[in-house]
């Protein structure tokens, strides 16, 4: 651990078991606005390597790519404000604001320009609200399968698409309902939340993701701070598609890469358009989702290809 106390218990629980986690990344954390942010960092590369988790998840998302990513890097891993291990209420769950967390914890851990970000879920839309607003500071997005809701494609388009879109904006309800029944509810969400046919037709509702990480997201989700963020995001996500809309006026000139699950592309990739017209896409073929946990290998080389290593 470095840098302040921290104010979560169990923060090293998954490294604890992950020897190779655990001598060559390090646990940090560093207080933004009234936020103590959570960060896993390593390496001492020149390159800065920044990973933005999405929901269920958390920095943990990553663990079984961050190794394969050090040669030549630095990689930051962060769990995003208030959810993880970071402790904290930000001002909003928008992610224009969570982006302004983010940047701030970048600086004051000296990545002022030229950070390289990886997104995956609504990490993406932290993601782009980052680069979109903070120009200076980020070099390129790396985005894996999200709708990034904008002047084309709007939130009544994507809601539809799954049933927790729906049941996550229920406020308070989806948390009195999930609060104690974290890993139930995780367990079922993960085995029941593909979208596209291929993705569907592939899982089987076969647990996507290992055991072990299910146990450390029913971990992190368990606290009540962090369940009620992660919700969060899903009710601010009209505003999104409004600040969305108002960044996407000026087009992103940094490169940009889009990968999806089998069989969204068509819809995905399109949108991110709208905010970076050079945007490259591609869907992994029998993937689904989860694809950080069940392609980590193909992830981490196309992570490499695209950020490659001075």
């Amino acid at each position: 651990m470095a840098g302040e106390e921290p104010q979560s218990r169990g923060y090293n629980a998954a490294t604890e078991r992950d020897p190779v986690l655990a001598q060559s990344f390090r646990h940090c954390f560093t207080t933004v606005d009234g936020v103590q942010m959570h960060y896993v960092i390593g390496g001492s590369g020149p390159q800065p390597l920044v990973l933005l988790h999405g929901w269920p998840e958390s920095w943990y998302e990553y663990h079984a790519v961050m190794p394969k990513l050090l040669a030549g890097r630095t990689v930051i891993a962060i769990d995003l404000p208030g959810m993880g291990d970071s402790t904290g209420q930000p001002a909003s769950y928008t992610k224009t604001t969570l982006a302004r967390y983010v940047s701030a914890l970048l600086t004051k851990i000296g990545v002022q320009r030229d950070a390289r970000v990886v997104a995956h879920d609504f990490g993406v839309g932290v993601a782009y609200a980052l680069a979109a607003e903070h120009r200076d500071q980020v070099a390129g997005l790396f985005l894996m399968d999200f709708p990034l809701v904008g002047r084309n494609l709007g939130f009544a388009a994507v809601q539809p698409l799954s049933w927790h879109f729906s049941f996550n904006v229920q406020n308070p309800l989806a948390e009195e309902l999930v609060t104690d029944r974290v890993t139930a509810f995780l367990d079922y969400f993960f085995r029941h939340s593909e979208v596209s046919e291929q993705a569907r037709a592939a899982s089987d509702h076969e647990l996507p993701i290992s055991a072990e990480s299910l146990a450390e997201y029913a971990r992190v989700y368990s606290r009540p701070q962090v369940l009620h963020a992660g919700f969060e995001l899903y009710r601010t996500w009209q505003i999104d598609e409004t600040e969305n809309a108002r960044l996407q006026q000026t087009p992103l000139t940094i490169p940009v890469r889009m990968l999806t699950q089998d069989g969204l592309s068509g819809v995905m990739v399109p949108a991110v358009r709208d905010a970076a017209p050079g945007v490259v896409g591609s869907e992994i073929a029998g993937a689904g989702h989860w694809l950080v946990d069940q392609r980590p290998d193909l992830v981490a080389e196309e992570i490499a290809s695209f950020y490659p290593a001075g």
